[in-house]
Order: C-alpha cells, then structure tokens, then sequence
C-alpha cells in the first residue's frame, strides 16, 4: 500500500474520527448501510478469532471485543491506532492492535482465524488477489472473510448532477483532484484503487472462496453523521436513494 495512503490518514485521522461518530454498539459496513446487528452475516462471535483488516479507529474490533471476540487489528495509519488504542482502553477490551500493511499479511500464521473482517478499507488495496490470497491462507477450515467497501456504480457518478462522470471500465488508481497540506506542509491527495463487481467477484472465485452474499443494502434511517457536513456531500441523500454507496461481500473458505 503506497505511503500517500499512509501519509493521508495520519494527516486526518483526528478529524475523520470527530465527525464520523462511528458506534461501537455493533460493527458498521459504511455509509448508509445496516450494521452487524442487522444483517447477521457473522453470527455468534464469542470465543471467535477475529482479524480485521484496515481497522482504523478500532470500533468494529471493540463492539467484536466487546461480544466475547479474540481480536487482532492492522492498519496503516499510526495516527488511526493511537485513537484506537485509546477508544479500547475506555471500552475496556483487549485487542492486539498492529501497525501494517494488509497488502501483507505474512506475520500472521495459516489456518489461524476463524473470522477475518474488513469494512471500508479494501478500496486502499492496489491488489485485492493478493490480499484474498493471503487472507485465504489465513483463515481456518470455513472461515469467514466479510468486506465492504465502496460501491463500484456509485463511484462513478457526479453528486451534485447524478451523472455519469468517468467509465465504469476506467479502473486502478484514483486520486482526488485537490490536494491540501499536512502539518509539514506536504501536499497530500486522497488516493484509491476503483475495481469492477467482476473484478472482485473473479479474484474471490481463483482463491477458492465460496461466495455466500454480496449485498447492496440501503439504511436510510441509520447513522446520522451521513446527512451531516461534510458527509452531507459525499453522500447527498438523493443520489444515495438511487444507487446506494456500500457493497458487502460474505465470503468462505472452500476447504
């Protein structure tokens, strides 16, 4: 993972986590979207060994944590771990927190979890086949791997005009057009990695993974922190309400 990404959360972090007011009452998939609590896709996971990937600010890891889960947590951003680090010390939990790049996973030994987790983080992944290939060797026999990022069609339309902006076909890497600087007075832009439903799909199907769901649900009534601010025009409500902004994908270790 490239160290603009790196640089980009360290630079925001605190402010992200100001206003995004993530609940730790269940683990979140993304904007407008069900929690766990709802859509069940884990199941019951006291006693489970849970590695999520790209944690940031730690919650889903604590409300796991919290339900009697075994958590491990990796993230890039220093910045996102300190205020993960901090959170889980309030909420009392225990979880093994670790500073990384889940482009690699090769400190974690195979057939070690039974549960691995990602919610809005595998758009920073500039090789999702990698990442499936090694979050496969991880899992235990039937493991559950369950991600979500953004979705591929709402990417690609215009907020204010609800137009079409750029092709579908038009994958890899994606930066913002602005750029701000950080407290070095570096100049950092917003980078992504914009992958097709196909695309996903497929690299999930050559590891072997058996997909069980993949979900587009819509949760108009849940966190408000979408309709506020900043949030407010990522995810203006009238676009969201035609094409939703989060996917989720269940998937399972074939053997």
């Amino acid at each position: 993972m490239s160290k603009e990404i790196e640089n980009y959360w360290n630079a925001t972090a605190q402010k992200y986590q100001k206003k995004s007011g993530i609940s730790l009452a269940s683990a979140h998939y993304g904007p407008y979207a069900p929690q766990e609590k709802d859509l069940k896709l884990l199941g019951n996971v006291r006693n489970k060994k849970i590695l999520e990937i790209g944690c940031g600010g730690g919650q889903c890891s604590i409300a796991f944590a919290r339900q009697g889960a075994k958590c491990t947590a990796i993230d890039l951003s220093e910045e996102q771990l300190k205020f993960a680090k901090e959170l889980s010390k309030e909420n009392k939990v225990e979880i093994d927190f670790r500073q990384g790049d889940f482009q690699d996973l090769k400190a974690f030994k195979s057939s070690s979890f039974d549960i691995v987790f990602s919610a809005y983080a595998l758009q920073y992944s500039f090789d999702l086949r990698q990442v499936f290939s090694q979050v496969y060797r991880i899992l235990k026999k039937r493991g559950l791997f369950v991600f979500s990022f953004d979705h591929p069609f709402y990417l690609i339309i215009k907020k204010k005009t609800k137009k079409i902006k750029e092709s579908y076909f038009q994958t890899g890497r994606m930066e913002s057009k602005s750029s701000w600087e950080d407290k070095n007075k570096n100049k950092i832009r917003f980078v992504y990695y914009k992958n097709k439903l196909s695309d996903i799909y497929n690299a999930l199907a050559d590891e072997k993974f058996m997909v069980e769901k993949i979900l587009e649900p819509l949760d108009l009534k849940g966190e408000k922190a979408w309709t506020k601010g900043e949030w407010s025009k990522f995810y203006p409500k009238e676009l969201v309400k035609l094409v939703g902004p989060t996917i989720i994908f269940k998937a399972r270790k074939n053997k």
